[in-house]
């Protein structure tokens, strides 16, 4: 199935895209690698023609340091893969467009992201419960958790003003501007905050949400560009 991807948030992620993907040597692209190269790496190791676009992409001929409205390939894409960048686009739907011009007929497009209206409080409360308790280190959890505490709202008129200022696109829109534009193949519903908690495994995180403790609020999806 591949490489093994060094960073955790990666390594928990790739089994699901890899599994996806077409077979090496396939041209992807991944949107929004950020500045520690996402899943570029692990996509070169494997056999795959990868390149990150990202503003903060690294430097280096596997990265194109750029918008991805400024992205202009050479060649048809074979599949596109983003995790956690979509729901940051300011325009979603011109985005999306993009990438299906780009993709070439049968191509694939694989999108790891999560549904924050899906985050309730019980969710939150379970979260917070598992933070590290170094507060130097950087976590957005914790800085919802002391955004909450300081607003003095309840969780979900906190949680939508959040979103609002962060500009962040609901779960739902996402998979409607995907369904319009791709035919899916893959929906998951699943655990998403491991990675940010303290000794907490995906493993355990599903068992939460298996009892009821935890929303999965994570979305794996993939779907092709119609031939």
């Amino acid at each position: 199935m591949g490489g093994r991807c060094e960073d955790p948030r990666h390594h928990a992620i790739w089994q699901f895209v890899r599994s996806q993907l077409p077979p090496p040597p396939a041209r992807v692209v991944e949107l929004g690698c950020g500045n520690d190269g996402g899943l570029v790496p692990c996509l070169r190791r494997s056999g795959y023609r990868a390149v990150g676009v990202d503003p903060e992409a690294p430097p280096g001929h596997a990265y194109c340091q750029s918008s991805f409205e400024e992205f202009r390939p050479v060649k048809p894409i074979d599949a596109f893969v983003t995790s956690a960048a979509l729901h940051h686009v300011g325009d979603l739907g011109y985005l999306l467009d993009q990438v299906a011009a780009m993709l070439a007929p049968g191509g694939v497009v694989v999108v790891v992201e999560w549904a924050w209206e899906l985050f309730d409080e019980l969710t939150a409360s379970w979260c917070f419960a598992r933070l590290a308790p170094d507060r130097s280190r950087p976590n957005w959890l914790r800085g919802l958790e002391e955004g909450w505490t300081a607003s003095g709202l309840g969780w979900r008129g906190y949680e939508e003003q959040w979103a609002l200022q962060a500009r962040c696109h609901r779960g739902e829109e996402m998979l409607d501007h995907l369904n319009r534009r791709f035919e899916r193949r893959v929906l998951e519903r699943s655990p998403y905050f491991h990675y940010d908690l303290e000794a907490t495994t995906e493993a355990a995180e599903r068992a939460a949400v298996e009892v009821g403790l935890v929303k999965a609020t994570g979305i794996r999806y993939a779907g092709t560009k119609p031939g």
